[in-house]
């Protein structure tokens, strides 16, 4: 996303707003909206009071929710039995098929995917396993002895780290150990012991929690739901609706905020540092640093789905946002001027909630509650087609990870509700760029 022509038209009197429409403009700035570490010195921050059954519910199911349509959205995808523009009759042959799976678990859910390098890192309950993501090989467990911590929903890498988040609210930093060795051993959790030393004397770095609990600012009070990786800084969302923002450097918290009205689902950051947020609350929310300021402010807030935002994926060069939902949509968010957002589109085809997004290879990735992956591709002319739909698993998708194939197509990762790990392979004819 390129932020500096839009946040040069913040300042201007003349803005104006539009309610209701696919083309969102920017707010000013809103003090009321996002609530910083130097902000908060005289508030109160009251988190979710939700149980996680039911933020559960509501992030996967949402039965009656998930039935609803977008008729005020245009589709994006190319229909069958209609006329196709000559940019659209360039399309890519593919072939799919099923290679193997396996159950590091047995039948506990598979929580998170995450490919770093050659390796494939697997999340269920409260374990991570490690493999080679081209010989399926076992490297590695970790985590064994903190089945306390709850389940492993989010995995992110920095700088030859390994963040972890977990259903206890912490985040676990691991490192390979040294000396030749390939185990995986904890070097931190965060908020780390000196972070916490030098601001728990303060009162202004306490916030007021649900039941009336304070904690530190820098604590998450529920459930890490997803991290993000960029520049340094690792980023952590949570269903205590913060998101934060932590230094790799020295592992410090330099900034919780206020997201969301409800538990946050999903994050997204662009290269240039902006950062997306998408929540049960059913919005997206846009956030980043203004010139010359330290914290990050609310830019943008999208709303178009009808239910829940359970993902959101960025395109390669961030200017293409991608978000999933219970109302089994997934809309195309681009810029159309220096000021606005506008939904361009919304992918159909799956049949319930949307759970995860990918996007490698200039190839969308998206699994569903309908228990299949469906492979999306952007043609000249704008519109999207579904290059394929693969089908198999038993229970719903909940978490996908790519590899580009020496062939020049895609290895592709799904892991499900049900335990399992189904490992496919997809040649696409024409060069993935």
């Amino acid at each position: 996303m390129k932020l500096l022509p839009w946040l040069a038209t913040l300042s201007s009197p003349d803005r104006t707003s539009a309610a209701a429409d696919s083309t969102v403009p920017f707010p000013p700035p809103s003090s009321s909206s996002s609530s910083s570490s130097s902000d908060r010195s005289n508030s109160s921050e009251t988190a979710s009071t939700s149980t996680p059954e039911s933020r559960g519910t509501r992030s996967t199911i949402e039965s009656s929710l998930s039935l609803r349509t977008l008729p005020s959205v245009p589709s994006l995808e190319i229909m069958h039995g209609l006329p196709l523009s000559p940019e659209s009759l360039h399309l890519s042959a593919v072939s799919h098929r099923s290679l193997t799976s396996i159950r590091p678990r047995g039948t506990q859910p598979i929580t998170c995917l995450a490919s770093h390098g050659h390796l494939l890192y697997v999340a269920s309950a409260h374990m991570v396993d490690v493999y080679d993501a081209a010989t399926l090989a076992h490297l590695d467990s970790f985590n064994a002895s903190a089945p306390s911590s709850g389940s492993v929903k989010s995995i992110g890498f920095c700088h030859g780290r390994i963040f972890t988040g977990h259903q206890d609210s912490k985040i676990r930093v691991w490192r390979v150990a040294g000396g030749g060795s390939k185990q995986y051993r904890q070097v931190a959790a965060l908020p780390t012991f000196s972070d916490r030393l030098r601001r728990f004397v303060l009162p202004k770095n306490y916030v007021t929690v649900r039941r009336h609990r304070k904690h530190l600012w820098i604590d998450h009070a529920d459930a890490v739901t997803g991290l993000a990786v960029n520049d340094g800084l690792v980023y952590s969302i949570s269903w205590d609706r913060t998101l934060k923002v932590w230094r790799e450097s020295d592992l410090r918290c330099l900034e919780s905020v206020r997201t969301h009205d409800d538990a946050v689902n999903a994050v997204a950051v662009a290269g240039d540092g902006t950062v997306y947020t998408g929540s049960a609350d059913r919005r997206i929310r846009v956030w980043a640093k203004r010139s010359g300021e330290r914290q990050h402010g609310l830019i943008a807030t999208l709303e178009k789905h009808k239910s829940t935002v359970n993902a959101l994926a960025l395109s390669s060069d961030g200017s293409i946002l991608f978000s999933g939902s219970c109302d089994r949509s997934i809309l195309v968010w681009e810029e159309c001027s220096v000021n606005h957002m506008t939904v361009t589109g919304a992918l159909r085809g799956h049949g319930k909630a949307i759970l995860c997004l990918i996007y490698i290879s200039n190839l969308l990735l998206s699994g569903s509650e309908d228990q299949t992956i469906r492979i999306w591709r952007q043609c000249p002319d704008g519109r999207f087609s579904c290059l394929a739909t693969l089908e198999g698993h038993r229970k719903p998708v909940k978490t996908l990870a790519a590899f580009q194939a020496g062939d020049g197509g895609l290895d592709i990762f799904s892991g499900s509700l049900d335990g399992e790990i189904k490992v496919w392979h997809v040649s696409i004819s024409t060069p993935i760029i």
